[in-house]
């Protein structure tokens, strides 16, 4: 990858459905992105700004309340993947010796009717609730494959939402423990799945800022070293029986791919991982991604679910932050949140979230079209 890379900061606007404009997210992540680094927008030398929904001039409207420095700004657009395709940006940025540090952040809306999939209320017919159908192929295809039951997805979704309870900036704050009944009560979205397996669709921001070794051991101040040991991205190949869906495919090989690649650039394995997050859209995609991602054999992530091995507290903790489901899906700057809570988790300032040990961690997100992107980091 080059120079070596670390993250130095990382910053985030509460998700939810709040009607705080995209500018001031975008003001309020960049800014605790800049305080958590103890640095100055000036000091930074390259913005890569994510966002699906807006206006072309956003990105670089935006970056003018940081102040005017001349920095290059970028705008990256990649479905769900944006803000970790910002993120990959500036690693590269700083990788390649271009600049000693690089800011990526992103921010976008509620993600259109969406919101309907993902709220108390039933779904209308004019709701966008194509993703949700062909997630629902999956499950139900899963179900007859692997004897999958509902109560698996159910248990998912309840472990996210309870993660999301113990993060400050997550969409989904229940004020009581979720249990799997009450997901499985919630209003049918498209069987299997019920709203409360259904992300988040609410507004937010996410920023976080990387830099070379001598820039982050002059800002540690006693604090961790974080470093970025793998940055891959893939998109779609061929397989055999292969069939495009339009916008979104079937949960293809471009994950173990993509992450097969991640682990031999680190040079660790599944089983040196301490947290992982993932794309979790609804249920399914995180049971599946536990094999892709090598976590465990195929066919066995149901017996992961069962022994709460995904759990914080678990062997290898998911979506410690509530993942999409629990935290929220913007869009663009959800890949960016995944970097974020991976940082707080190696830093040790999780709190009650806290994994233990914690040493390695993975952000992996799929964007609809398809790609796949698969940082890892691990702490010094």
């Amino acid at each position: 990858m080059g120079r070596d890379v670390y993250v130095v900061g990382v910053g985030m606007h509460r998700y939810g459905k709040h009607d705080v404009s995209r500018r001031d997210m975008h003001y309020t992540a960049g800014m605790a992105a800049l305080e958590d680094a103890n640095l100055s927008f000036r000091d930074v030398g390259a913005l890569y700004s994510g966002y699906i929904g807006g206006n072309m001039l956003d990105g670089v409207t935006f970056a003018k309340d940081f102040g005017l420095t001349g920095l290059p700004v970028v705008h990256i657009e990649n479905a769900s993947a944006t803000g970790s395709s910002a993120f990959r940006e500036a690693v590269m940025a700083v990788a390649g010796g271009s600049s000693e540090t690089a800011m990526a952040i992103a921010f976008d809306g509620r993600l259109g009717n969406m919101a309907a999939a993902g709220g108390p209320r039933r779904p209308t017919m004019d709701s966008n609730l194509l993703p949700a159908a062909f997630f629902a192929f999956w499950a139900v295809r899963r179900m007859h494959e692997n004897g999958t039951t509902v109560e698996t997805f159910a248990k998912i979704a309840a472990k996210n939402w309870n993660h999301a309870r113990f993060n400050k900036y997550a969409e989904r704050q229940a004020d009581k423990e979720i249990t799997p009944e009450t997901v499985l009560a919630s209003p049918m979205v498209a069987y299997p799945h019920t709203a409360m397996m259904a992300c988040g669709a609410g507004a937010g921001a996410s920023a976080a800022i990387v830099a070379t070794r001598e820039v982050a051991l002059r800002l540690a101040n006693g604090r961790p070293l974080v470093k970025v040991i793998a940055s891959q991205m893939q998109s779609e190949r061929y397989q055999p029986g292969h069939v495009f869906l339009g916008a979104i495919v079937g949960p293809s090989e471009s994950t173990r791919i993509t992450a097969n690649l991640a682990y031999e650039e680190a040079g660790v394995g599944p089983n040196d991982l301490s947290l992982v997050h993932v794309h979790d859209a609804f249920p399914i995609e995180e049971l599946m991604y536990y094999e892709l991602l090598g976590i465990c054999p195929d066919g066995e992530g149901d017996r992961l679910v069962a022994e709460g091995a995904t759990t914080i507290g678990g062997r290898i903790p998911f979506s410690t932050d509530g993942g999409l489901i629990g935290r929220g899906h913007p869009g663009g700057p959800t890949g960016l949140a995944q970097i974020w809570d991976v940082t707080q988790q190696l830093r040790g300032e999780s709190g009650v979230r806290q994994v233990e040990g914690a040493r390695l961690g993975l952000a992996h997100m799929m964007g609809a079209g398809s790609v796949c992107v698969v940082h890892i980091l691990q702490k010094e």
